[in-house]
């Protein structure tokens, strides 16, 4: 029998196998002639090769575990040329490499088992096959922009023990003498394996561009007129993807997230301003939502009741308030997978219905008089509301790092570039020429407000931007939190995890004292935050990080500067106009 070459400590059933006489087997065989007692491994190469039974042998009835123990070790072994996919949520039984149980009968052996056990941390959500796959689409979330943004929380290590264990090998087993309830590692474990194939990568885009921003397009197009509108959301789709192969150029040679990225070619300070622009960005959607949700039901309740609203807008984004703060202190943004998977099914039917009903009474009533092919006084608003429509920036780094094959990434972005640009100019479109000149900010006003079916799909989406929001706030509460309390951890320290709750709790509430001062000019809202948060985002840090880390020809770096001047002028006017237009006349 070979020798092991491995420095591992080998199962005491192979060691024992080793010394046992050959030709002998702890199985009952058929009585043949006796053999002599004193028959051991000295057998003739004459002798029939078939095993007989140990029993034969001198004390054989006392040392008969003996071979019952070394034919198991022989069963492992032979078990073992045999590939079975391991599967979680199993037993446990075939995860405990080699310990058999006898060996976890031993002292000491329930620990070592335990020790050796691969942990399964998988949410209960994930294992539900139908919201397996959005469960880790908002698991995206926890990488915005390819920043870990993983709460400190679960990592529940402290400073001092962090060190300590960083100077122990990671190939080697946790020592036995090591507490079993003491700190943990995050629960998040090793990062996400790349192995997202075409199909599954495709429709991941879709949900991370397919959002609320499209409920306010029709009103954009109100704002902008029907030829600029279109056009305007052509040429955003085509900038916005320029500046996305920018971006993944320079991933390419850089490596690391939307932050990491910057830092690496441009300092800290560059790190620090894409940070803050998500940050003000997701805050901004956040605060959208809100108003639009109390609006949305404000409208509900005057078409219920036939009357005034029983609950002013006011009231109904307080209400969202006390409704975000407990959902705000969720740590694992995937808990929230069933949920948010129940929201883009409301704006499924909420879409569904519009392109339903638009193109009725299109094909019957024809286009509406009022439809304008450009508005000079509002259009800066279209301009801002296309780019707020077509950020999703922050998804593309983690998304591309997700696939088996990333080389494959570009062009699938681009094709669903060009589908989502379809979808949204066409929902636009459908919706101007429909109403005119009358298109509501909550579009769903427009509709019957006497259909009961109407009346539900403005509360059921009105639900699905309200379970939304706790998304878009998860990456803005992870870079804020990071910066002001670091790695300390609540787990290990209640005064910290209410300090951070207390945090979010005051973050929640700003958002809706903002969308307070936001009621009743939605619209612009999103213009504003478009024009000035999202600009530099997508348009202008992509570009600056190309110039500077990855553009080697005259040509490309030309075209940066280019593409940096024409996004700091589109920022400055779009936001200087629409603050004056909106907020000051």
């Amino acid at each position: 029998m070979d020798t092991p070459t491995s420095d591992q400590p080998r199962p005491e059933a192979e060691v024992i196998a080793e010394h046992l006489p050959q030709g002998y087997t702890a199985e009952f065989t058929v009585a043949s002639n006796d053999v002599p007692a004193g028959a051991s491994s000295s057998s003739s190469p004459n002798e029939t090769p078939s095993e007989e039974d140990s029993l034969k042998l001198q004390g054989g009835d006392i040392h008969r575990n003996i071979f019952k123990t070394a034919a198991r070790a022989r069963m492992h072994k032979r078990a073992a040329t045999f590939h079975h996919p391991p599967q979680s949520g199993t037993s446990g039984e075939d995860d405990l490499e080699g310990l058999t149980v006898n060996e976890q009968l031993a002292p000491g052996g329930f620990r070592r088992a335990f020790l050796r056990q691969p942990q399964n941390k998988q949410i209960w959500a994930s294992r539900v096959p139908i919201t397996s796959s959005f469960v880790e689409f908002l698991d995206l979330y926890g990488s915005f922009a390819g920043e870990d943004l993983a709460d400190s929380d679960d990592e529940a290590i402290d400073d001092e023990e962090e060190a300590g264990e960083q100077e122990e090998p990671d190939q080697q087993l946790p020592p036995e003498r090591r507490p079993l309830l003491g700190s943990r590692r995050s629960s998040r474990g090793p990062l996400r394996s790349a192995t997202a194939g075409t199909r599954k990568t495709f429709f991941t885009l879709l949900k991370a561009f397919v959002g609320t921003g499209i409920m306010f397009l029709p009103k954009a197009f109100d704002n902008g007129g029907m030829l600029f509108s279109s056009i305007t959301m052509v040429v955003v789709s085509i900038v916005t993807m320029l500046a996305f192969h920018l971006l993944l150029a320079c991933k390419a040679k850089h490596g690391g997230g939307y932050g990491e990225i910057g830092e690496a070619i441009a300092g800290p300070v560059m790190r620090n301003l894409i940070l803050g622009s998500i940050t003000l960005s997701q805050l901004g959607f956040v605060c959208s939502g809100i108003v639009f949700v109390a609006e949305n039901l404000t409208s509900f309740f005057e078409a219920v009741t036939q009357g005034d609203s029983p609950i002013s807008p006011t009231k109904l984004i307080l209400i969202q308030v006390l409704v975000l703060i407990p959902l705000s202190y969720i740590r694992n943004i995937a808990k929230l997978g069933p949920v948010a998977l129940l929201a883009d099914v409301f704006i499924l039917i909420g879409v569904s219905y519009i392109y339903y009903y638009d193109i009725a009474h299109i094909a019957s009533e024809g286009i509406n008089p009022t439809v304008v092919l450009f508005n000079p006084s509002k259009y800066t608003l279209m301009v801002g509301s296309a780019i707020f429509t077509f950020e999703g920036i922050g998804l593309i780094l983690p998304i591309q790092s997700s696939m088996a094959k990333p080389e494959r990434f570009e062009w699938l972005l681009g094709i669903v570039m060009f589908l989502i640009t379809i979808i949204f100019t066409a929902v636009g479109v459908l919706c101007y020429a429909t109403f005119g000149k009358d298109t509501s900010i909550e579009i769903i006003n427009n509709y019957p407000q006497t259909s009961k079916f109407v009346n539900a799909v403005q509360f059921l989406y009105s639900m699905a931007v309200l379970a939304g929001n706790p998304v878009q706030l998860f990456p803005a509460l992870r870079i804020l939190e990071g910066s002001l309390f670091g790695h300390r951890s609540g787990k290990r320290s209640l005064r910290t995890k209410w300090k951070k709750n207390a945090f979010r709790s005051l973050l929640v509430c700003i958002c809706g004292f903002i969308a307070i001062a936001g009621t009743g000019n939605l619209d612009k809202f999103v213009a504003l935050i478009g024009s000035f948060a999202c600009v530099p985002l997508v348009y202008i840090y992509p570009a600056y990080l190309h110039y500077k880390g990855v553009a080697t020809s005259r040509v490309a770096k030309i075209g940066d500067i280019m593409f940096i001047a024409v996004g700091l002028i589109a920022m400055v006017y779009t936001t200087v106009v629409t603050i004056v237009n909106s907020f000051m006349s």
